[in-house]
Order: C-alpha cells, then sequence, then structure tokens
C-alpha cells in the first residue's frame, strides 16, 4: 500500500510541475501574441474593447502568480482559453472536434501495431532459427526508414500512381459529417492509406522486442520444468513464456498510447488529415499559444494516465509485484 501511494504522490507531482510549465513556456517567450492579434484591429478597438480581450486571454495587468491562480481556476473548470487563430472558438471545442479523429486513427492503429507485432515476435522467438527469421530483416528495414519519407512513397503510389486511395483529408468534401454510411465509408477510405503507413512502418519494433524478450525467457527454468512436466507447446508458449516475455513491451506500448497526440503531428501533416497533430502544426504556424497550452495539456494527461494504466497491468500480469504493493 506504501509503494501504491508513493506512486499516486508522484503523478500528482508530475501533473503539477507539467501543468506549471505548461503556464510559464508562452509568458517566458519574446513578443506578447495578444498584440500581433490586435495588430489587425488597430484603430477599430477602443481601450475598453482591448482590455476586455486582454482579460479574455488571461493578459491582465495582474501579476503573474495570479495570472497563475486564475489559470488554475480555469482549469479546474474546464476552461483551456480561447483560441487565437481561431477566435473566438474556444480551445476546448477544438480539441473536441480533433481527438476522436486522432484516436480513431492513430489509436487505433497504435494498437494494431502492438498486437501484430507483438504475436509475430511470439512466434519467431519460439521458432527462432527457422524461416520465420526473415520478417526480421524486412520488418527492421521497413521501420528504420524515416516516417515522412516513407509516408509520402505510399500517397505517391498508392493515391497518386494508382488511386487506390484518397489523396488527402478526413472524408469527401461535400458530405455532411454524421452516423451515415456515405461518410463512414468515407472516413473509412480516407484513413486505409495513412493507417496502412503507420502500422507497416512500426510493426518491427514491436515484433523484435518481443522476439528477443521470448529467446531470453525461454531458457529460463521455469520454462524448463514446463517442459519436463510435458505441458503442450502452445500452453509453454502462451502462458509461460510470452506472458512474462510480454511485460516490456507493455511498458512500450503504454508510453506509446500516452504519445498518441503528440506522436500523430507528422501523419496528419503528411495526409492532412483533420486530427490534434494537424491542430498543432496549425497553432505553431500562428503562435497560437491558448491551444497549444491546451494540446500539450491533453498529451500531458494521457503520457500520465497510460503510465499508470501501465503500472497497474504490471500488477495484474506479474504477481511478484503484487508484494510490494
Amino acid at each position: 500500500m506504501r509503494a501504491f501511494s508513493r506512486r499516486a504522490l508522484f503523478y500528482v507531482l508530475t501533473a503539477w510541475a507539467a501543468i506549471t510549465l505548461n503556464f510559464l513556456l508562452p509568458r517566458l517567450i519574446p513578443g506578447d501574441p495578444v498584440s500581433r492579434m490586435l495588430d489587425r484591429f488597430r484603430g477599430q478597438l477602443g481601450p475598453e474593447a482591448v482590455f476586455a480581450l486582454r482579460a479574455l486571454f488571461g493578459q491582465t495587468s495582474n501579476n503573474i502568480f495570479a495570472q497563475y491562480l486564475q489559470y488554475w481556476g480555469r482549469l479546474l473548470h474546464g476552461d483551456l482559453g480561447v483560441s487565437f487563430t481561431s477566435y473566438p472558438t474556444p480551445v476546448a471545442t477544438i480539441l473536441g472536434q480533433g481527438l476522436p479523429w486522432t484516436l480513431g486513427l492513430i489509436g487505433v492503429c497504435t494498437v494494431l501495431s502492438f498486437v501484430i507485432g507483438t504475436a509475430l515476435g511470439v512466434v519467431v522467438g519460439w521458432r527462432r532459427g527457422t524461416w520465420v527469421d526473415g520478417f526480421i530483416p524486412v520488418t527492421t528495414f521497413l521501420t528504420s526508414i524515416p516516417y515522412f519519407w516513407f509516408a509520402l512513397i505510399v500517397v505517391y503510389f498508392f493515391a497518386l500512381q494508382m488511386h487506390w486511395f484518397p489523396l488527402s483529408g478526413g472524408y469527401r468534401p461535400g458530405l455532411r459529417p454524421g452516423w451515415n454510411g456515405s461518410f463512414l465509408t468515407s472516413v473509412v477510405e480516407h484513413a486505409a492509406l495513412p493507417a496502412l503507413a503507420i502500422v507497416v512502418s512500426s510493426i518491427g519494433y514491436w515484433l523484435l522486442g518481443m522476439r528477443n524478450m521470448m529467446v531470453t525467457t525461454l531458457a529460463e527454468d521455469y520454462v524448463l520444468l514446463a517442459r519436463a512436466k510435458g505441458l503442450s507447446r502452445g500452453r509453454i508458449m502462451t502462458t509461460y513464456a510470452a506472458r512474462n516475455a510480454l511485460l516490456p513491451s507493455l511498458a512500450g506500448f503504454a508510453l506509446s498510447l500516452g504519445f498518441i497526440v503528440g506522436g500523430s503531428i507528422i501523419t496528419e501533416v503528411v495526409f492532412n488529415y483533420p486530427g490534434i497533430g494537424y491542430s498543432l502544426f496549425q497553432a505553431v504556424q500562428g503562435q497560437d499559444y491558448p491551444l497549444m497550452q491546451g494540446i500539450f495539456f491533453v498529451i500531458t494527461m494521457t503520457v500520465l494516465a497510460a503510465n499508470l494504466l501501465a503500472d497497474l497491468a504490471y500488477v495484474l500480469l506479474d504477481p511478484r509485484t503484487r508484494v510490494a504493493v
């Protein structure tokens, strides 16, 4: 119980430090983004309107400590501010529009890559030294290619040359978003190409890691004892070897889940996909600090939540950790 309390305290302190840093960074950058926005309305706004606009974006005359307390107050009420580039749209609205696209594409593809790569790694590790080892150089080569190169190659061949998939976007222009057949079919068609690029380029990482852990685990005494008992090969492979070899991969998988939001920027920029990564790219270009802060906040929370889930999964899969908790 004491170890669990220490972990919970660690996550709370980490969240506080990350949120505080998220508050300070835009205020330490030289320049005033609100002034740049007001330049577009020069001569059109009176002093009262300028003051109200600065207050709306948290740029009041209060000292930084007072601003910090106001920031926490708004954050606890779910208020992430108003976007500069999409004024007067709230940041929470933009995040609500982009998150389903990112989670639906990047999240599903991350899970698929982990499941397929780990399953192949179990088989390759179990049958090491046979023809199945040929999967390793092929998948390692695909993983070593810079992702944006691989994505551009996929776009060139399958979208521009063969016209098998749409070139970019999340759905066909002119369709009304909704739970109808034509829209959902268009969403799947537009997601197929980036999904293919993500899964193919990341399977090798999981396969190689799981294969090496399987080779190490198969030499353990409990696996040799299971063989001596005459247990079936399938049971030894899954229950004894794969279950224990999965633990390091599970930690990496939890981290990859946490970085789904932040790691989606390359995919969504290359394929012009309407998710959080593309919104972050636009926010950086437009110096939209409230939107950047909101996206960084979501990234921080997802990383911490993923690590917490990894700790809980360790407790469930490895009985030895329950003694420490």
